[in-house]
């Protein structure tokens, strides 16, 4: 027999000074009070039978005594939490993995399939030994630790209580490293994974997930596999017309058999698009709305069955997209005059220019941007953000070469070298432009060198005093770039990133990763209110908010009073919507195996008998001493 609970020399010091104060008070209470009484014959009677009954008197008292320190006893026993030590060697050590994914939010099973893990989750931990310990995490996105290693009931039932399906994917290798991490050391490490088997691969950046000695045992949950999703649903602007946008939205059909679907679209909340679509066996079909009008805030997608049927699985059934509100950016031109600038800002309504002679730099009033053609004068405050057009001077953040030439008959001057990926070249071909003569340009070491020629760098871009800048090494009248769609492009591809106007799709964030939201560069928190209402406070670094978000719909980030941003998020996993549940989970070529016996029964605890037989002598004692049997 082993304690398990409080030492055994504790609880003999324990019982050693309680026995004693027990003792002390069953003296006092042994202890007579004289009794001044008148003596007559009557008296001396009653004497004689006291004493004849003393004897019996004595060992009504000693009973209780007994009885008192049964008692005791009883209560240190229990503190000590007996077990014997084939129980100790033979306790399982348990991780249960929850999948609380998407998938599981699917109805094939009543209620839903996270409710009927839940169950099954709660039958086991009534089914546990009394030397078994179990911990329980949700596995989603992340993995999330709900209970301690234990083995009390209640704390790990009100862990599986918490349990919330998501709108994300499970990252089924990170839930396996974690319960491999925990197990490690401890015997007879076992993982139960609770899932309907959408898992993917146990592999990560770090390679396969190896489990060692740590048996793996899987639950499946799930028993059909019938729905139709949204699997795409992004809006862009178009570059030179930003009151105009285009949706494009996926549908896929998961079934074996074709479906036809109702597909509406809500802008601001009210439907502006309702089309029916016959969707093939295991389909994905692209549609695209080239000029959807009807919204100006939100826009939101819905698919179901065409006969008014429900799918198995709601969640991929709707999808959620933010049109940004336009602002008009106050752009500055200091020029001396040059049309094809002046020509190329003109094509976007959104642009409120003021051009000025550098000898009048620099204007009334606070700008976004400012472009400076051919001339590098002092930097003003509210100038903004900074683009060089042929930079000569001197006060300029960066090195300005010598003019060079194209003048050599084996090679062309131009960009020979692009950063094709970068904001600024988004739908540019610049890769054939001729340059009559340039300056190469020289910047910092964490400058971005976007363009180059043999010469040097051309085009380059960074920031100075938390300034963004961007130059371009030549006259663009020195060369065929104006004579290009790509040249204003290149010129409100660049007002767009100083503004940060994101002219591509203005997808949604994806559900299930870390989401990295402009925020205010002052704020160090924000304030994110969820789409089912909840308010998190979220770090802010680098004018970034950071979440990981594991809900599809509208969020709103809280920045003060009167700066708050608004964007969606999405589950657009394809993945995720194919919801047939898997009847074996395959863990590094080692299949798991079922899960081990589990019977909900009596408890094997000694100590809990142990109170038990504390109440059994509590009650005998009040008995007795209520009838006057050890008084």
């Amino acid at each position: 027999m082993h304690f398990v609970g409080v030492p055994l020399a504790t609880l003999l010091q324990i019982g050693a000074l309680a026995g004693s104060v027990v003792v002390v008070f069953y003296i006092l209470k042994l202890r007579r009070r004289p009794v001044a009484v008148p003596f007559e014959k009557l008296w001396e009677r009653i004497l004689r039978d006291k004493e004849a009954t003393s004897l019996f008197s004595q060992l009504k008292r000693f009973l209780s005594l007994l009885l008192q320190l049964a008692l005791l006893a009883l209560l240190l026993l229990a503190l000590g939490d007996p077990r014997p030590a084939a129980n100790i060697l033979e306790g399982r050590n348990i991780i249960v993995l929850v999948d609380a994914s998407a998938s599981m939010k699917a109805t094939d099973v009543s209620p839903s399939r996270i409710e009927a893990a839940k169950d099954e989750v709660k039958r086991m931990v009534r089914g546990l030994s009394g030397s078994d310990r179990m911990l329980i995490a949700q596995m989603d996105a992340a993995v999330t630790p709900l209970s301690t290693m234990t083995s009390e009931i209640p704390d790990l039932e009100a862990a599986v209580a918490s349990i919330k399906a998501t709108d994300a994917s499970a990252d089924f290798a990170r839930g396996l490293r974690f319960g491999a991490d925990t197990l490690r050391g401890l015997s007879s490490p076992e993982i139960i994974v609770v899932s309907d088997g959408a898992l993917g691969p146990a592999v990560d950046a770090a390679g396969p997930v190896e489990l060692g000695d740590v048996r793996i045992s899987y639950l499946p949950i799930g028993s059909r596999a019938t729905n139709v999703a949204i699997t795409g649903f992004s809006v862009r602007r178009y570059p030179l017309d930003k009151s105009r946008y285009e949706v494009m939205l996926e549908v896929t059909n998961t079934n074996d058999e074709p479906v036809d679907v109702e597909l509406s679209l809500f802008g601001d909340g009210q439907l502006t698009d309702l089309s029916q679509i016959r969707l093939g066996p295991k389909e994905r079909l692209p549609r695209f709305y080239p000029n959807l009008s009807g919204a100006s805030k939100t826009l939101e997608a819905k698919i179901a069955y065409a006969n008014g049927s429900r799918d198995d699985l709601p969640a991929d059934d709707h999808a959620f997209a933010l049109l940004p509100e336009r602002r008009r950016s106050r752009v500055q031109v200091v020029t001396s005059g040059n049309m094809f600038l002046e020509a190329a800002l003109l094509l976007d309504e959104y642009l409120e220019v003021t051009t000025i002679d550098p000898s009048r730099y620099p204007a009334k009033g606070n700008f976004d941007v400012t472009i400076f053609d051919g001339v590098t004068p002092n930097v003003s405050a509210g100038s903004g953000s900074l683009l060089y057009l042929n930079p000569s001077g001197e006060n300029v953040p960066f090195e300005v070469g010598k003019p060079v030439e194209d003048t050599d008959p084996n090679y062309r001057l131009g960009f020979d070298e692009l950063d094709e990926k970068h904001p600024i070249l988004r739908y540019t071909v610049l890769s054939d432009v001729n340059i009559g003569r340039a300056r190469p340009l020289k910047g910092e070491k964490e400058d971005k060198v976007i363009g180059k020629s043999y010469k040097g760098p051309i085009l380059i871009a960074g920031t100075r005093a938390g300034v963004k800048f961007v130059a371009l090494g030549f006259d663009v009248r020195e060369s065929d770039f104006p004579l290009r769609i790509s040249w204003p492009l290149f010129l409100l591809n660049t007002i767009n990133e100083f503004v940060e106007e994101d002219v591509q799709y203005i997808s949604s964030f994806r559900t299930g990763a870390v989401w990295q939201i402009p925020a205010s560069s002052a704020a160090e928190t924000a304030t994110l209110e969820l789409p089912d209402g909840t308010r998190r406070s979220v770090p802010v670094k680098d004018g970034r908010a950071i979440f990981l978000g594991q809900q599809a719909g509208f969020y709103k980030l809280s920045m003060g009073q009167d700066e708050t941003t608004t964007f969606a998020a999405n589950l657009v996993d394809p993945a995720e919507s194919v919801i047939k549940p898997a009847t074996e989970l395959v863990v590094g070529g080692r299949a798991a195996g079922p899960v081990g016996e589990f019977k909900v029964g009596v408890r094997r605890e000694i100590w809990i008998y142990l109170l038990a037989a504390v109440l059994l002598v509590t009650a005998i004692e009040w008995l007795t001493f209520h009838r006057r049997v050890t008084v």
